[in-house]
């Protein structure tokens, strides 16, 4: 899963507005029109393509714009602050977090983490998301998904995992 179908699935499970995700990305940072924002969030189709759409597809992607890591990141930062508010500045602190992505095999953790903080989820309410989605997860097994990379009991977070954590949130939104 590449970060632009994390940004879509975050947006379609969170219920966010295309306008509300550019003062989202402009509050972790990053100065986005709303027409660079919709770039973003072109899916992109099944490989199973004619000619014809073969050409289709190499046009749609010059217009798809890349969430890189970067990108993401201040995307979760911004929407830390749009739920819980601007942090009270710290003295001998910068104002922005230090990047937390240091690779793409991190991007699901970091990502898991960033919405535990912003929508205030306890690990009975993150359990309760992926029961949502028919995944039975124990607080011993969502722990370790917590821990940074690198730490001797860190585990890199699986696309199914973090696919079935966003299905779970939607459809928890929903109801």
């Amino acid at each position: 899963m590449n970060n632009n179908e994390i940004l879509i699935r975050l947006r379609d499970a969170l219920d966010i507005k295309n306008t509300d995700m550019v003062e989202i990305f402009k509050l972790g940072g990053i100065e986005l029109t709303s027409e660079e924002v919709n770039m973003m969030l072109i899916e992109e189709k099944d490989s199973e393509h004619n000619e014809v759409d073969n050409n289709q597809d190499i046009e749609e992607k010059k217009a798809n714009l890349e969430c890189n890591n970067y990108s993401l990141e201040s995307f979760l930062n911004g929407l830390i602050i749009f739920k819980r508010g601007e942090p009270d500045p710290i003295p001998g602190k910068p104002k922005n977090p230090p990047l937390s992505i240091m690779s793409s095999k991190s991007v699901n953790n970091v990502m898991l983490k960033k919405l535990k903080i912003a929508l205030s989820l306890t690990a009975e309410d993150m359990i309760d998301i992926f029961e949502e989605a028919g995944v039975i997860v124990t607080k011993g097994e969502l722990s370790p998904l917590f821990r940074k990379e690198g730490h001797k009991h860190y585990k890199k977070c699986s696309d199914i995992f973090a696919i079935n954590f966003l299905d779970g949130l939607a459809i928890k939104n929903r109801i």
